[in-house]
């Protein structure tokens, strides 16, 4: 008895046609794990720093809950689809940059990481760089997918920076915007887990193309 396979199916993109491999399939998976990972972090981070305040255990879990965080980042950086690939080396750059910073605060700081940022804002001059690859994510979603949180997100996110960096915001409108940043965030990529694959992947022919040029 014979059996037949589902032909894959056929994209029609701008420079030619093209399909959508299983490997394909599971770059996109793995992106969106990487940012649910990143997300469930910064959630459960927040939530213990509000919630539990400034209690040793907390100071340490917040510590490997960023570890967690910034893995998370990376592993979507690695696998997200750019069509401009100096601004996808960039955003890497930028995530690069800022676990550099990370690590070299926490082996030199005198008081827990998450203490020593909060008190001295100036360092999120270095450690910043990782929430601008961050954001950097969330404008890609938002130019191409229209999506709001992710809009508001990418003003969001430098405003409680820069704000948090030149101390004009009140403690608690701080801390407004974090709860605000975690929970859309979370509303960010449970969106992302029931979206499409193929619109993630975009078109593939504009990379196909890009790598002939290239070489």
């Amino acid at each position: 008895m014979e059996t037949t396979q589902a032909q894959p199916t056929i994209y029609h993109g701008q420079f030619g046609d093209f399909t959508i491999t299983p490997a394909d399939r599971r770059g996109v998976i793995i992106y969106r794990l990487g940012l649910f990972l990143c997300a469930l972090s910064f959630a459960v981070g927040t939530a213990l720093i509000l919630v539990k305040g400034e209690q040793n255990w907390v100071l340490e879990a917040i510590v490997v809950l960023f570890g967690l965080f910034s893995l998370g980042l990376g592993i979507s950086l690695i696998t997200i689809h750019i069509y401009l690939r100096p601004l996808h080396r960039l955003l890497q750059l930028f995530w690069l940059l800022g676990t550099i910073a990370t690590l070299v605060i926490a082996k030199q700081s005198p008081e827990p990481l998450v203490l020593f940022v909060y008190h001295q804002p100036l360092t999120l001059l270095g450690i910043g760089f990782t929430f601008a690859a961050l954001t950097g994510i969330y404008f890609k979603e938002a130019f191409c997918f229209n999506r709001l949180e992710a809009k508001v997100l990418t003003v969001l996110v430098p405003m409680l920076l820069l704000g948090h960096l030149t101390r004009l915001l009140p403690a608690n409108i701080e801390q407004g915007l974090l709860m605000g940043w975690a929970g859309l965030f979370i509303i960010f990529v449970l969106r992302k887990a029931i979206q499409s694959i193929p619109p993630d992947i975009g078109d593939k022919s504009v990379f196909i193309y890009l790598d002939k040029v290239r070489n």
